[in-house]
């Protein structure tokens, strides 16, 4: 039998989705049209159910680790707009002191590790993070992100192979958005079921409709448990798609607006407010009253970045090096 969700859950859901949704709506506003976001850009529209899911079905303390498709998954670990769109312009107030961008991301206080700009370095990444709260004996779990277009990087075996040698607290879990960049599975692999690669290392897999919060909560929730009580990790194939481009300078040509709009008609944010509204956990005018505080906050966060100061010079080498010697190390 399905879990059965409560209402403060699904209301939950649809703030954290609408919030996701609004703020990249409006970063790739500034972006295309205000000219104030520059460098690569990469937005989490139509991905957001995932995010949703996966924070129920979590502790706080759990770290999440990903890609450079970062915005939506830092948001839901609690990263504050202000910080988040501060950072996209580069400021100092940014959750990365205006040195990260838009692909990388932190937030030590909510165990968000990133935001990482090279393709399937988090998986490894991920590995360390787990292989330390293990050590640790934390009993706390890494959910580690990454895209269609990574599962085919040599990394992912490699860890693959020593998570289960060790039993290592991690949820790997793959956004399979159809493309990596501009390029279908079809075409770089012959198999196209991705968390079939878990076989191959005795992996417990499956996979899981990512445009529904309720099936990617139930299937993170089966695999955080696992790995809390030391049975390691599982690979979930989170099949999703999104609706902008892989960055805002992709045409996207290969893939028609009738695909587009077939999977809109999947929107996670849709099934969760039919439900809200099927069972009267609220009413329309007070889910538009969430969308309008949501619309505050988000341009609150714009105001915030515009005003923020620039980084000084004298940051430029900071927070890239150590400040001091290991103590093994002689002068």
């Amino acid at each position: 039998m399905a879990q059965q969700f409560s209402k403060e859950t699904y209301l939950y859901w649809y703030e954290l989705m609408q919030l996701i949704r609004q703020f990249e709506s409006k970063s790739e506003e500034m972006y295309k049209m205000a000219g104030k976001i520059r460098g690569f850009f990469h937005v989490y529209n139509g991905q957001e159910a995932i995010a949703a899911g996966c924070m129920t079905a979590t502790n706080h303390e759990d770290p999440f680790i990903t890609g450079y498709r970062d915005h939506g998954l830092a948001l839901a670990k609690g990263m504050s707009p202000n910080a988040a769109m501060a950072e996209l312009y580069g400021k100092a107030t940014g959750c990365s002191k205006g040195k990260g961008g838009s692909m990388h991301f932190f937030d030590k206080a909510n165990y968000f590790f990133g935001g990482h700009g090279i393709v399937g370095a988090q998986i490894g990444t991920g590995a360390g993070l787990a292989f330390a709260e293990q050590y640790r004996d934390s009993k706390n779990v890494v959910l580690c992100f990454f895209g269609d277009g990574a599962a085919r990087q040599g990394m992912l075996h490699e860890v693959f192979n020593l998570a289960m040698l060790w039993k290592l607290p991690i949820v790997f879990i793959c956004e399979n958005n159809n493309y990596a960049m501009g390029t279908s599975i079809e075409r770089t692999s012959n198999v196209i079921d991705i968390y079939k690669l878990a076989d191959a290392y005795e992996m417990p897999s499956d996979k899981i409709d990512g445009m529904t919060a309720e099936a990617v909560h139930e299937g993170v929730a089966r695999a955080v448990k696992r790995a809390r009580e030391g049975d390691g990790p599982t690979l979930l194939e989170m099949k999703t798609y999104r609706y902008k481009g892989h960055s805002v300078s992709d045409p996207q040509k290969y893939r028609s607006k009738d695909e587009v709009e077939e999977y809109k008609n999947q929107d996670p944010i849709t099934k969760v407010t039919n439900t809200i509204l099927a069972n009267k956990y609220a009413s329309e005018a007070e889910l538009k009253a969430i969308d309008d505080k949501i619309a505050a906050i988000v341009e609150g966060s714009v105001k915030f970045a515009e005003e923020s100061p620039w980084p000084d010079d004298s940051e430029v080498l900071k927070d890239v090096y150590i400040d001091q010697s290991y103590p093994f190390i002689v002068d």
